[in-house]
């Protein structure tokens, strides 16, 4: 865990309180149930948990990277680099691969999930952003109001799903994650997360992380939140940002 100032922990263990978001959506606060040491040198594009590891990809030119560590350690137990001239976004496991993307490269690969060797790659039309997936579907998000839906053996589209939020479109949907039966998606530039209805694309809840980045101490107009992670076993929620110090496991506190 992080070693923090007394007035560091008071602030990140309290509940947020909830800021106004959309009419009729509920609003949740959160609590701090745990912290963990996070690379700040990361640009948190992707991020997801599995098998007591956690798995994240960093962006921008020439740092792009996929990471394999565990949640106690930032140290690498495996890692991969990306080529250099392009800009790392989301990953998302499938069977024996885990799969990743480029932001405006329009190139995305695949990897040996236990080596990181590279074994495939692949092309696709728009930004890629974000991805998380339940069974056979992958989500996409591209900084759209859109999420796109994709079939992982061959990464072609086969749908796509309409964020609203009381009607409304929810723009620049980010990094995601399925958690129970919904996609939980990073909004950019806000301390939002949207928990979205797969069914509908409707926003059924907003979680306000309000004060957590100011409690890390990341700075810095890119500083800003992106990572979820999703312990299905030990039920346990996890967020970080582009460039943080610490991962954060959470609770929603919702009224």
């Amino acid at each position: 865990m992080i070693r923090a100032s007394a007035a560091v922990l008071a602030l990140l263990l309290a509940p947020a309180a909830a800021a106004p978001a959309h009419a009729g959506i509920p609003v949740c606060s959160y609590r701090v149930e745990a912290s963990f040491p996070h690379d700040p040198s990361a640009f948190t594009e992707g991020l997801f948990y599995a098998n007591g590891l956690l798995y994240e990809s960093t962006g921008r030119e020439g740092a792009s990277r996929i990471v394999v560590r565990k949640l106690e350690d930032p140290a690498p137990l495996t890692q991969a680099e990306i080529d250099p001239s392009l800009f790392g976004e989301g990953i998302i496991d499938w069977k024996e691969q885990i799969i990743s993307l480029t932001w405006r490269g329009g190139q995305g690969f695949r990897w040996d999930r236990k080596t990181l060797k590279p074994i495939g790659s692949f092309h696709y039309e728009g930004e890629g952003w974000g991805m998380t997936r339940s069974g056979e579907v992958i989500y996409q998000s591209d900084g759209s109001a859109s999420l796109r839906l994709r079939d992982p053996a061959t990464m072609r589209q086969t749908g796509s799903l309409p964020v609203t939020a009381d009607g409304k479109p929810v723009d620049n949907l980010n990094e995601l994650e399925w958690i129970d039966g919904e996609i939980w998606a990073n909004v950019w530039l806000t301390d939002r997360i949207a928990r979205i209805d797969p069914a509908s694309g409707q926003v059924k809840a907003w979680v306000d992380l309000s004060g957590l980045r100011r409690g890390d101490g990341a700075s810095g107009m890119d500083a800003v939140l992106n990572g979820i992670a999703w312990d299905a076993k030990g039920k346990r929620i996890f967020v970080t940002g582009k460039n943080w110090f610490g991962i954060y496991q959470i609770t929603p506190v919702c009224r």
